[in-house]
């Protein structure tokens, strides 16, 4: 998807897919304003990103409004007590070039925040009533949504978990070969969710003290889980403090901890000031080679190696901002537990001086479809980054660290609004959109689609685009090198709009890598 440079009345709006934009999109046309239209992307994406997006999952909104910015963090909780023993199973999902074991049962689902969460950022910041913001994607669930390569392709990684059951094989498995998964150019038919958001809509508290909630305690119950009705009514949306950062010439709001994504991100911006990264091209040897240090670094503080021990060449942090980041990032670590799966991400401009953007996540899906409500539940306590050390060693009635990190980057009079999906790869696909923006002066577009790298378990993953020469100097430098044939959704997806100095020009671009979409009104 290029980008928009025309003049526009309403804003501009990029999702993981083109439904999501329209709905958030037909929010800013019919007098809404960013929040209405992330909100009509959520439920919309829950229609059109079901893998991704799910009512029972959990998120951030970081807004920006004429009187200020906070975060709304609507992420999973830990259940209020744990069963001592527990529905929860492994399954095995074929990423075609590797397979990867995921943990499902009630015992694996986290308390939902997503709806509430969703509810409370556009009663207070939007214009529409409710019934309005979900209209889209009522029409969406009664009319299908026609299944794209990319959706097909995300399908087929995770079929072992959702075509475990009857009711999963209805909703996701092909009609004419209900073992197998929904093909491009089917159509994805989730009826009973229109119900849902109807009456959602018309009664927010179903979530977390009604029907809804009922069904889902009384099934998490059934089935082996931890949740009860306490744990829903008790939910709240929490509102924070963005974390604010210099970095050069730039400003850079973000997720503040308890989330893990944004202090990760800091700290890299923290380490790479150590280097003009200006005067060296963009993906010269040196330049990938202090990305890929730095990477290293951020995995070594997040395995709560905090030592200062380094090889030679690594940066370590010094100064106060630093010594603050590292300080958050241990306290993160050593309270909250760690979710870092199945993300979208929506970014929202309008004309109204309103910015919006918003990160939601399901995890991976457990695969279990809510009674009639057409929708999966989470699967947050079986992740494995959840708890390194072991499962079921987490701490009950708290929030789950996410590496979501949505974030707001002003350099240059211009106002970009990013975020991504990709998990652990999150922290590295926006620090290197905002270090693209501000180190390279790129556009927008270039900023999102340049070529990335990523260095995780002693791996440097790298996109197609690289110098041959540079490509040579990661093989010198480091043990194992893995070169991409191809950009893929494992490097996140960048979903990122901006805002020229004058106000007036609205620019989008929807990251290619996750089938991205962008729309101007």
């Amino acid at each position: 998807m290029q980008e928009a440079q025309e003049i526009v009345r309403h804003g501009v709006v990029a999702a993981g897919h083109r439904e999501t934009a329209r709905a958030a999109i037909r929010m800013l046309e019919s007098g809404g304003n960013a929040f209405d239209a992330a909100a009509a992307g959520f439920f919309a994406a829950c229609v059109a990103e079901p893998i991704f997006c799910s009512p029972a999952g959990g998120g951030f909104l970081l807004a920006r409004t004429p009187k200020g910015d906070v975060v709304y963090d609507f992420f999973n909780q830990t259940p209020l007590r744990k069963r001592r023993e527990c529905a929860f199973y492994p399954v095995l999902a074929d990423f075609g070039d590797s397979v990867q074991e995921f943990h499902l049962g009630a015992g694996s689902w986290a308390t939902p925040g997503a709806v509430p969460g969703v509810i409370r950022f556009q009663h207070d910041l939007g214009r529409l009533p409710l019934q309005a913001v979900v209209e889209p994607a009522v029409k969406l669930a009664r009319e299908g949504v026609v299944v794209t390569p990319f959706c097909q392709h995300l399908m087929e990684v995770v079929s072992a978990i959702y075509l475990r059951s009857e009711a999963g094989r209805k909703l996701f498995g092909n009609p004419h070969r209900p073992h197998q998964p929904l093909r491009a150019g089917q159509r994805f038919l989730p009826e009973k969710m229109a119900d849902f958001f109807l009456g959602v809509a018309g009664d927010p508290r179903l979530v977390t003290e009604g029907e809804i909630a009922r069904e889902m305690a009384r099934s998490c119950r059934e089935r082996g889980g931890h949740l009860t009705r306490e744990d829903f009514a008790s939910y709240r949306v929490r509102l924070r403090k963005p974390l604010k950062l210099r970095y050069r010439s730039g400003a850079i709001w973000t997720n503040p901890a308890p989330s893990i994504g944004g202090i990760l991100i800091g700290l890299a911006l923290e380490l790479l000031k150590d280097y003009p990264l200006a005067d060296y091209r963009f993906g010269s040897p040196l330049h990938l080679e202090i990305l890929v240090r730095v990477q290293n670094i951020l995995n070594r503080k997040k395995r709560g190696l905090h030592d200062a021990s380094t090889t030679s060449g690594e940066m370590e942090p010094e100064n106060s901002v630093r010594s603050n980041l590292q300080a958050a990032l241990r306290d993160t670590l050593q309270k909250h537990p760690l979710r870092a799966r199945g993300t979208t991400h929506v970014s929202v401009l309008d004309t109204r001086g309103n910015a919006a953007a918003m990160s939601v996540s399901n995890g991976s899906g457990s695969g279990f479809v809510l009674g009639d409500y057409g929708f999966t539940m989470n699967n947050m306590l079986g992740e494995e980054d959840l708890n390194p050390n072991g499962f079921h060693l987490w701490s009950p009635n708290r929030r789950i660290a996410s590496m979501m990190a949505p974030t707001f980057v002003e350099d240059g009079g211009s106002l970009y609004v990013t975020g991504s999906g990709g998990s652990n790869r999150i922290r590295t696909a926006v620090l290197q959109v905002i270090s693209n923006l501000i180190d390279f002066d790129m556009g927008l577009a270039t900023a999102v689609e340049a070529p990335r790298v990523h260095f995780e378990h002693g791996t440097v993953n790298v996109e197609p685009g690289f110098p041959a020469p540079s490509m040579a100097h990661l093989e010198s430098r480091f043990e194992r090198l893995l070169p991409w044939r191809q950009n893929g959704l494992f490097f996140g997806g960048t979903h990122s709009v901006q805002q020229e100095q004058n106000k007036a020009v609205l620019r989008y671009q929807g990251d290619a890598r996750r089938a991205g979409a962008g729309i101007r009104s």
